[in-house]
């Protein structure tokens, strides 16, 4: 315990700035929170709800570092160039960088359409791709740059009720890895993980049932938290793994188990 206390209270990040997309809620405002704790100020990318992600950087703020609003539809390089100029007006170049936005659907495969697919691999994996391509010209110059994309367990193992999702997060392992390699001479460590069923609004619409039965089959007998993820992504964006890049890691309570 007194080892976790000391990692909260570090300020790492002090100095650097960190750009978290789909940053107004779940997952991504306790990424926020957490790269706030550790002394960055934070860039929070949202699209629709802003009360939302000004409640996010509230929050942020309290950790006594800037916050600012990126408001961008990061499918499209327009916005996501505009929103990078404005966050390094605002806070200074992007060092740390989590592609966490992302959207799903649970449709069989008779109800998936070609829209469906092509809205769900741009907002989960094209996007990554442009949010990070926006920002790694700039952390090539600078010879310091930290990105973790978020996949999904969904990418590890057969998702037939989500074929498009699965996809998506199966691409991101693949473009973590390719890019991992391209840019580790620039001191640019990429790195994904893949997280398991976490307490956020995607629940809302899981029966009980089988959301018991998650449990069930979870090692560790409980759904995950979007703190439980967020720790996850510090570890990744800081020097505690120093020596890891192109890695996914599996947050799922064991649930699913990797090699």
């Amino acid at each position: 315990m007194e080892k976790m206390d000391a990692n909260h209270t570090s300020r790492e990040f002090e100095g650097r700035v960190a750009l978290v997309t789909g940053g107004s809620r779940g997952i991504g405002r306790a990424c926020c929170q957490r790269l706030a704790q550790a002394g960055a100020g934070v860039a929070i990318n949202y699209l629709r709800n802003e009360k939302e992600a000004e409640e996010t950087a509230k929050r942020v703020e309290q950790h006594g570092v800037a916050a600012c609003l990126a408001r961008a539809d990061i499918r499209h390089a327009d916005q996501v160039d505009t929103m990078v100029q404005e966050v390094t007006q605002q806070l200074g170049p992007v060092d740390l960088l989590v592609n966490n936005a992302g959207i799903f659907q649970f449709v069989s495969h008779q109800e998936i359409t070609r829209e469906i697919w092509e809205n769900t691999l741009g907002a989960n994996l094209t996007s990554a791709f442009t949010v990070t391509w926006a920002v790694k010209e700039g952390m090539i110059e600078r010879g310091f740059g930290r990105i973790v994309n978020m996949s999904s367990v969904s990418a590890l193992s057969p998702r037939p009720m989500s074929i498009p999702y699965a996809t998506s997060k199966a691409g991101l392992v693949g473009f973590t890895k390719s890019l991992a390699a391209a840019l580790a001479r620039d001191n640019i460590r990429v790195n994904a993980i893949a997280p398991g069923l976490i307490e956020t609004d995607i629940l809302d619409g899981v029966e009980q049932q089988a959301l018991d039965d998650i449990v069930e089959a979870t090692p560790l007998h409980r759904i995950g938290t979007p703190d439980d993820v967020a720790e996850v992504v510090y570890f990744l964006l800081s020097e505690q793994s120093r020596f890891m890049t192109g890695q996914t890691l599996v947050t799922s309570g064991g649930r699913v188990m990797r090699p």
